[in-house]
């Protein structure tokens, strides 16, 4: 094999620095091989070891009475919903293989996530997303969403999830550098999950799914850069999904961990058979010996330094119970998957590579992985210049529209507020026949637990113009309108998981976005009781003009006790009577509002107070569970007005609504927090505002439910159907 000199210049090709190279050689005692400096670089990588956030993420709310798994600990987080169940959950990021390939990018986000899933012995029950892209006028920015769109949609489509729910954005930022999450939820009974954990000296270790190509050779390494025109030759870097065989993984999986005989096993994600082998060994405390020779292949004569790197999809590692290994590649080989022992665990703590039969490789476990010796780095902070300018911006030279009827309409078609009908009718949301809310009719997605009368609600949430704006507060809005939208929903709220964009860490201004912002977070979660479970950190989100907008992106999961709780935002009978539960402060900054009719990015962000917050979410929720609440819809994206609006095109009805405001552009488009709109019967009205008011939340009564039109003030006067036809085409008619 004629491979490469191993040196600091190599070294830095594959994207260590010198610190980093001369800790290789220490821990080593020598230069490394070729494969060795491979194995170094991507588990070293910012996408495998966390090094510049694990820092901070320690400092998360990682513990919970419902938990039973701390953060980190497995492939998900574990959380206990009662009868004996458990619920696993989490949300990654593949956003830079989909800006390259957006079509394979997203599908294998979508493969991935799901196996972190059933690897852990749960049987996935729902997907969903968080997509963020550029300007829609961009032809670019359509290709891009287009490949992202179909990718998810096929793959889950194929695989056989239902896809329940999600975001989607479109802002100048994330040009060239679109964002893309996946989230995977699954159940799994209590005592018959599976663990990523190597253990018992001599125990065969198995690979098993699909053969090993040279799809994804560093994609960990790509995915810790930014992307520059460069990254068009790092095409090859991106993986290749096949759902199928992952359906067959999928029930393969399942079917042999029931059998008692997998001691430990974990999905080839991220450096693929480097991170899997390195990782198990050093949480089991143990050794792998492995042959790279033996691993089936499917392009020919690949070097160990290929084999190892290799990215290729729907593959496992297990750790099978000697003397019963046969028993479980019979259970894959059944299944027409490939199942080859590979390897035994050892007692050394070394993950030792050989090719026919020469060693390689010999690394120490603890010393790669993420936790034991991986690098571990704190960055310079400096609040970004701009701050300066737009968190004193006098809002009040705001103009004032002279029609605020045009300035809804305006706003309902925009590409952030319109309907995203376009996009999720390309996903199969009824598949497994348990979605019972799904895409665009209630705030979070709800997803029935089969022989229970619970659900589970999901919501996926991140204002990234918000965190821009004030990186903070902004945190804590992203949690706290995730929360939000679940208790309208009929749920409680029980854990966060959660998937962090932002730039390139090395950038000072960048890295006080990302402090600052789990800082925020982490408050607003003690606050709410939701601990974080786990997820991911992606860095380098970057184009030629900047980073992309910080977007950290909730993925929050809530428990409906009975299905009778379920609430959706669609008004259901005309005479209900309206209720704003909150107080409307007509805050725009940052607001759709302030970008898309007077075209600034700027201003001080909504406050929010997390006590009154927490106060708002019980007092609703204890109000739907009493059966007093029809609609429920909290105010988001285009304020008030919009809110208003979307329960009436979702319930084929109208509204005629009257309130006072200090200034009522602000007060029909800001985007003040902590606000929900219900709707109640007549025939419970007093009793539900005895209720508030001994809850000392503060309400107000602003209209009822009519037929066929939006009536706001004298100031909007609006057929439903006419806006319904704005909001449903307006996508559409751009891409």
């Amino acid at each position: 094999m004629n491979e490469p000199k191993v040196n600091l210049e190599l070294a830095k090709e594959y994207g260590l620095n010198k610190e980093e190279y001369e800790k290789i050689l220490e821990i080593l005692g020598r230069i490394p091989t070729h494969t060795e400096l491979g194995i170094f670089s991507v588990m070293w990588s910012e996408h495998c070891s966390y090094k510049n956030s694990i820092k901070l993420l320690k400092t998360l709310p990682r513990e919970g009475k419902h938990l039973l798994v701390e953060a980190g600990e497995e492939n998900a987080g574990l959380v206990d919903i009662g009868d004996g169940l458990a619920v696993a959950f989490k949300i990654e990021s593949h956003n830079h293989p989909s800006a390259i390939e957006p079509y394979q990018g997203a599908a294998t986000g979508v493969g991935g996530i799901q196996r972190d899933i059933f690897t852990m012995g749960a049987r996935p029950i729902a997907s969903l997303n968080s997509l963020r892209f550029g300007n829609l006028k961009d032809e670019k920015v359509k290709w891009l969403l287009d490949g992202v769109v179909r990718g998810i949609g096929d793959y889950g489509n194929s695989f056989g999830v239902p896809t329940v729910g999600g975001e989607v954005y479109f802002e100048d930022s994330y040009s060239g550098n679109p964002l893309v999450n996946a989230m995977s939820i699954g159940i799994v009974e209590h005592g018959k999950t599976a663990s990523a954990e190597a253990k018992g000296v001599g125990n065969p270790v198995l690979i098993v799914g699909s053969t090993t190509g040279r799809d994804g050779i560093h994609g960990a390494t790509f995915a810790s850069e930014e992307i520059s025109e460069a990254s068009e030759a790092k095409r090859p870097s991106v993986q290749v999904g096949d759902p199928f065989t992952e359906k067959l993984l999928l029930e393969a999986t399942l079917e042999a961990i029931a059998t008692g005989f997998v001691v430990g096993i974990q999905d080839m994600g991220a450096a693929g058979i480097t991170c899997s082998t390195s990782e198990m060994s050093a949480k089991g405390e143990v050794g792998m010996e492995i042959e790279l020779a033996l691993v089936p292949q499917r392009d020919g004569e690949m070097i160990p330094y290929e084999i190892m790197l290799s990215e290729s999809q729907e593959r496992m590692l297990v750790v099978a119970e000697k003397g019963k290994e046969d028993e479980v590649m019979d259970i894959f080989k059944k299944w027409d998957l490939n199942a080859v022992q590979i390897g035994t665990v050892t007692e050394d703590k070394n993950v030792t590579i050989r090719f026919h039969g020469e060693v390689i490789a010999k690394v120490p476990a603890w010393d790669l992985v993420l936790g034991g010796g991986a690098p571990v780095y704190e960055r310079e902070t400096r609040k970004p210049s701009y701050l300066e300018e737009t968190q004193n911006f006098d809002l009040n030279s705001i103009p004032v529209p002279k029609d605020l009827n045009e300035v809804l309409k305006t706003l309902i078609a925009s590409p952030n507020i319109a309907s995203k009908e376009w996009i999720f009718e390309q996903y199969d949301s009824m598949v497994r026949t348990n979605t019972v809310v799904g895409p665009g009719e209630a705030d979070a997605a709800v997803i029935r637990i089969k022989d229970t009368n619970k659900a589970l609600a999901a919501k996926t949430d991140c204002n990234g113009r918000f965190v821009y704006l004030n990186p903070r507060r902004g945190g804590q809005i992203a949690v706290a309108e995730s929360a939000r939208n679940v208790v309208c929903s009929g749920g409680h709220p029980l854990a966060v998981t959660n998937c962090l964009n932002f730039g390139n860490p090395y950038k000072p201004e960048i890295y006080w976005q990302f402090t600052e912002a789990v800082t925020g977070m982490g408050e607003a979660c003690r606050v709410f009781e939701t601990p974080v479970t786990g997820g991911n950190v992606s860095f380098y989100n970057e184009n030629q003009e900047g980073a992309v907008y910080p977007s950290p992106v909730i993925g929050m999961l809530g428990l409906v006790d009975k299905l009778e709780d379920i609430t959706t935002m669609s008004f259901k009978n005309e005479g209900d009577v309206i209720l704003l539960l909150g107080e409307n402060k007509e805050e725009i900054g940052g607001s759709e509002y302030l970008k898309v009719i007077h075209g600034k990015v700027t201003g001080e962000i909504p406050e929010l107070n997390l006590e009154t917050e927490s106060k708002l979410q019980k007092t609703l929720l204890q109000a739907i569970r009493n059966g007093w609440i029809e609609s429920a819809h909290d105010i988001a994206d285009g304020g008030l007005a919009v809110t208003l609006a979307e329960s009436c095109l979702t319930g084929n009805l109208g509204a005629k609504v009257n309130f006072e405001a200090n200034r009522e552009d602000f007060a029909l488009f800001g985007e003040t927090q902590s606000l929900v709109v219900v709707s109640v019967k007549k025939d419970n009205l007093e009793e539900v505002e005895k209720f508030l008011k001994n809850e000392t939340l503060a309400f107000s009564k602003i209209g009822e439910v009519i037929q066929n039109s939006l009536e706001i003030n004298d100031s909007v006067s609006v057929k439903v159907q006419f806006l319904k036809e704005l909001y449903k085409n307006s996508i559409s008619q751009k891409v």
